[in-house]
């Protein structure tokens, strides 16, 4: 038979072991635990390309980060032919995402490409279609994606940064001033 004095203590002590592992908040509450993340599989860079280590920024109702940076390419190959550049092609990958819980949308057309000179250079459209990159598309709520967006710019040119365009706001007329991430 177990001496009830042993067990009470070895409970006791159990218990205290416990409690003076958790935190406590305000009034013994318990402390709100760490949002937990997703843990996905990192991925290789591309050929060609460089990441891009930048913090995301938030534009109206659209979150965008840029991974990825690709300058200086003279042409590329599409799934008929090969194409070549006016100047040279710089490919920025981004990760797009809607944030919100109302649907917005994304419009390539908007983005622009900033060089040295302080010029803002539009997507190559013929570029963004040959390589199957979306001009516009709906962003369900909480949704992301990744995506391409191809530039035509002057050969001498040297990339400095590139301005990001959301969707305003549910019930906010207008356009959005943009977001502008440093690429050097």
């Amino acid at each position: 038979m177990r001496n009830p004095l042993i067990v009470f203590a070895g409970a006791a002590l159990a218990g205290a072991l416990l409690t003076g592992c958790s935190e406590t908040g305000p009034a013994g509450s318990a402390a709100p635990s760490a949002t937990p993340t997703y843990a996905l599989t990192p991925r290789p860079v591309r050929p060609g390309e460089r990441p891009i280590n930048a913090q995301s920024v938030t534009d109206g109702d659209t979150r965008f980060q840029v991974i990825g940076l690709q300058t200086g390419l003279s042409s590329f190959i599409g799934s008929h032919g090969e194409w070549q550049a006016k100047g040279q092609y710089v490919v920025v990958r981004v990760v797009v995402s809607n944030p919100g819980r109302t649907n917005s949308r994304f419009d390539a057309k908007r983005q622009k490409l900033i060089t040295a000179d302080g010029a803002a250079h539009g997507i190559d459209r013929f570029a963004q279609a040959i390589k199957r990159q979306p001009d516009t598309l709906p962003l369900g709520a909480e949704v992301r994606i990744e995506m391409d967006l191809w530039f035509d710019i002057p050969k001498e040119a040297k990339v400095v940064a590139v301005q990001l365009f959301g969707d305003p706001p549910l019930g906010v007329g207008g356009t959005t001033d943009g977001a502008r991430v440093p690429l050097s």
